[in-house]
Formats: structure tokens, sequence, C-alpha cells
């Protein structure tokens, strides 16, 4: 994805700018040391924040230019990845606690 946001932003053919090869060195360095190891989820489901608050803007900016267009440079790739992000590793829903039984809303007969 970096490839292409770089390639259409930046003008580089085969290879990144410094800035977007700085920005995909960062993030593999995120994941190194993520607490979740291989069980990690989606970015976008997890609970801690890893990235400093400009490097996610940016990367949010990369995939939301990137992810629609990826459809059209690699279908199998995108579906690939958008059943990775949705299904596979979908973070357990916090549990919330039920309501009370006299708490909140009567019941009509």
């Amino acid at each position: 994805m970096t490839h292409l946001y770089c390639q259409d932003h930046h003008g580089t053919t085969g290879g990144l700018c410094d800035d977007c090869a700085e920005l995909v060195n960062y993030a593999h360095r995120r994941l190194d040391y993520c607490p979740f190891g291989e069980s990690k989820y989606t970015c976008l489901d997890c609970r801690i924040n890893c990235y400093t608050a400009d490097r996610a803007l940016t990367t949010r900016e990369v995939m939301r230019y990137a992810g629609p267009r990826l459809w059209r440079r690699n279908p199998l790739l995108a579906l690939l990845h958008l059943l990775d992000g949705r299904v596979l590793h979908r973070a357990p829903k916090r549990a919330q606690s039920a309501p009370s039984a006299g708490a909140g809303r009567s019941r009509r007969s």
C-alpha cells in the first residue's frame, strides 16, 4: 500500500522515497515490539496506541488512499487484506454489563 501511495504522490518508480521508507521502517519497528506478537489484532481494533499521533495520521492517509486502489492493482491481495482485517483477527468485543433487573425500563404486558 505504501508503494502505491508513494508512486502516486511522490512520483517514485521501483522504490520508496525517504519519507515513505521511514514510515515502513517505523511500522516494522512498532510491530517488532508489539506485546500481542503474532496474535495481534488489526491496529484499528487494538487497545494500545503504538504509533505517535503524526505517524498514525500519515498511516491512515496512506491506507485511505491506497486501500480502494489496491483492488485494481492486486485483487487477490486486496481480498486477503480485507479478510485479515475483518474476519480472521477481529478483536473480541468488550462485554457490557447487563442492566439490573429492577433498573431501567419497565416491562409492559
